[in-house]
């Protein structure tokens, strides 16, 4: 439950930091990019909270896709760079762990 939450914040801050200026260099595909995956794994970690464990396997493959991006639309060692790298390799392990508690607990009961 908690990884879940966990996510759903790291949602949040990936749309906050599209619109800081340090972070995101331009105002291209990269906050484009941050402002609808932020959204996206918000939405799908609340619906995590509640739902079977087949929703937590997307935010792995959000996750998967943040790291790519860091390095395909930012393209240098930018802030946003860094931040999308760590932002994503966070959200992949907690969704990983996340979908894999859900597995446990749904064997379990």
């Amino acid at each position: 439950m908690w990884a879940n939450w966990l996510n759903f914040l790291l949602g949040i801050w990936l749309v906050i930091a599209a619109f800081i200026p340090g972070i995101t260099a331009s105002k291209t595909g990269s906050l484009w990019n941050d402002l609808i995956l932020g959204i996206l794994i918000a939405i799908f970690a609340y619906l995590a909270t509640t739902k079977n464990k087949a929703i937590c396997w997307i935010n792995v493959i959000l996750g998967i896709w943040l790291i790519i991006a860091s390095f395909v639309i930012t393209g240098s060692k930018s802030g946003n760079l860094w931040n999308d790298l760590i932002s994503g390799v966070i959200i992949l392990i907690v969704a990983i762990i996340a979908a894999l508690q859900k597995g446990q607990s749904s064997v379990t009961a």
